[in-house]
């Protein structure tokens, strides 16, 4: 068998290597690629059927709580393992974790999971125990590494870990009745903001590279300052959120950043990038972080959507989209299928921004509307990945 791959150009791949589990375990992206994806596309089914009076999350949370939670220590959390697992490995040049320790936490996010939805069967501090150990142990996986290599410019990672762990602890805090009642509302919004500032940070790191390097334009480039003015901006912004600040200074702050958020991404090259899926996902995607941002200066209250559906649900597809290609050896380019996703996941942060504004009286058509087409986007995701995600590098490399 290997040798008839051979003959056709194809690496040779024992046959070990080719089961599936295999190949999902080797590379921290693999796995929490597809249990995110898989998660995304069966939660806001769940949680339509909430709304409309069928299923009951449990009374640990209330239901929107519930809701927030799960999209942001379930879903963004899977997408931020994932790709902080595979991140660290190449920043630092040592693995994180693989095999059968990264299968292991895999299984410790799910249990986070399954906790939440069978809140009612177990004792509250079970329930929180569970789920609040994901995220140090994350930071364990990706600290050694970046310890061991001396590599102090991504120690902001582990911070950021650390914030999220706090905030979702804060979240925890009220159903245990040791916070009181708005604590998880509170921690939730906060909790937005720090994923706002991991996506902006990765944001001017890689856009403006992947964007020059695909469409050889070179004037297409980051300007630093911009850069570190902007995720300052919106580093106030988050503290101002965390220290419940009056609406005026929130107002302030959220429309600095937004201006600043604006600026920085002038020579990003985005109008170059409109034939390749790849590109204009991430650059549309970004787009609804300084919309976001003038949506909270104004008051507006579908600002926390705009940030949430918009810009993270469309930077998290495009990059788990583009890193798997990437780091399973494929050629950067996407099926139609996947290009059909990106367009789903745009019209459904449209649909759940701008529906309620233009059509308040349809509400919730468009919670429907927005949660097909997010279901959508994440169900083409699983179709066209899971076999990328379950099978070995083509290129016959390891991860």
């Amino acid at each position: 068998m290997a040798r008839s791959l051979q003959m056709y150009g194809q690496p040779a791949i024992s046959r070990p290597d080719s089961a599936p589990l295999r190949a999902l375990a080797a590379k921290g992206f693999r796995p929490f690629f597809l249990l995110a994806a898989i998660f995304a596309s069966l939660i806001i089914p769940l949680w339509l059927l909430v709304l409309s009076g069928r299923f009951a999350p449990g009374a640990y949370l209330p239901p929107a709580s519930w809701h927030a939670h799960e999209m942001l220590f379930g879903y963004a959390s899977a997408v931020i393992a994932g790709f902080l697992l595979t991140a660290v490995g190449n920043w630092t040049q040592r693995e994180t974790v693989t095999g059968r320790a990264l299968l292991g936490l895999c299984g410790l996010w799910l249990a986070g999971r399954v906790g939440l939805l069978m809140a009612a069967t177990l004792p509250p501090g079970a329930v929180a125990a569970i789920d609040l150990a994901f995220l140090p142990a994350v930071a364990i996986a990706i600290g050694r590494p970046l310890v061991l290599a001396k590599n102090r410019r991504n120690f902001v990672m582990l911070g950021l870990l650390l914030l999220l762990f706090t905030t979702n602890a804060a979240m925890h805090a009220e159903p245990l009745g040791l916070l009181p009642p708005g604590t998880a509302h509170r921690a939730a919004l906060v909790t937005v903001d720090l994923i706002v500032v991991l996506l902006a940070l990765m944001a001017g790191r890689v856009f403006p590279m992947f964007t020059r390097n695909a469409t050889g334009v070179a004037s297409v480039r980051s300007i630093p300052a911009l850069d570190l003015a902007a995720v300052a901006a919106l580093v106030a912004l988050t503290a101002a959120d965390a220290l419940a600040l009056s609406g005026g200074a929130i107002s302030w702050i959220g429309g600095v950043a937004c201006v600043l958020t604006i600026a920085r991404a002038v020579h990003w090259g985005a109008r170059f990038t409109f034939g390749q899926p790849l590109l204009w996902i991430l650059h549309v995607g970004y787009a609804w972080i300084p919309l976001g941002l003038l949506l909270r200066a104004s008051g507006n209250v579908l600002a926390l959507h705009a940030l949430t559906v918009g810009a993270l649900g469309s930077l998290t597809l495009g990059m788990m989209a583009r890193v798997s290609l990437g780091h399973t050896g494929r050629p950067l380019a996407v099926p139609k299928s996947v290009s059909a996703a990106f367009l789903a996941i745009t019209v459904a942060a449209l649909a759940r921004v701008l529906g309620p504004w233009l059509a308040p009286g349809r509400y919730l058509e468009s919670l429907w509307v927005a949660g097909a087409l997010w279901t959508l986007s994440f169900a083409l995701f699983v179709w066209v990945y899971a076999p990328i995600l379950t099978q070995p590098r083509v290129d016959g490399k390891a991860g």
